[in-house]
């Protein structure tokens, strides 16, 4: 890859999340047409860039790489104003990377959303729960209450909630369903199942 863009942003993406659902990643990367050292060295590029001394702040770095938003719009949380800024990237053709900002430009949040206007999944039990299937918000609407859970990385966020009787626990990475652990029934190892795909 000659430069940093959308593409190599994807990327970095996928490398997270092939932690949970390395098939599906890489299934992806090879969509992309880019090889493993071509994912290794997008995220060195990623994490330079984050690193550096001289970086321009989140904002202006996911400005470089995706280009324009494709919308920006306010938006009040709590009794905080902050902008809404919204990429489409190909990998995910019905969601967004939406970036939350502070007036100050300070990125409060960064994650895939559904695009405005397409269709969510259907969320009624833990077997429709699959592997980047859905948002953090959209298992929040379909199961509340839920309640947060810290994540075990700063790009990860974790989701407990009960469906149809049965505790579970959703992970994300950057916002999309990775996988669900539903405690119960309980297979002949005493461990729950685990929806991974």
């Amino acid at each position: 890859m000659t430069s940093f863009g959308p593409a190599a942003f994807q990327l970095v993406l996928l490398r997270r999340m092939s932690d949970f659902q390395p098939e599906l990643a890489d299934e992806a990367r090879r969509r992309l047409g880019a090889s493993l050292a071509d994912q290794r060295e997008a995220n060195k590029h990623w994490q330079a860039m984050v690193r550096s001394p001289r970086s321009r702040g989140a904002l202006a770095r996911y400005r470089s790489v995706l280009g324009p938003p494709e919308s920006v719009e306010r938006r009040t949380i709590g009794d905080l104003e902050c902008e809404a800024l919204l990429w489409p990237l190909p990998l995910w053709p019905d969601l967004r990377f939406e970036v939350l900002a502070a007036p100050d430009g300070a990125v409060w949040n960064e994650w895939l959303v559904r695009a405005p206007g397409a269709p969510g999944p259907v969320l009624e039990s833990p077997d429709d729960l699959l592997p980047w299937s859905a948002t953090v918000d959209e298992v929040a609407q379909a199961f509340a209450p839920v309640r947060p859970m810290e994540g075990t990385a700063p790009t990860r966020w974790r989701l407990a909630f009960a469906a149809r009787g049965r505790p579970c626990v959703a992970e994300f990475t950057y916002g999309l369903l990775q996988r669900v652990a539903v405690d119960g029934p309980r297979g002949p190892d005493g461990a729950g199942a685990v929806s991974s795909g």
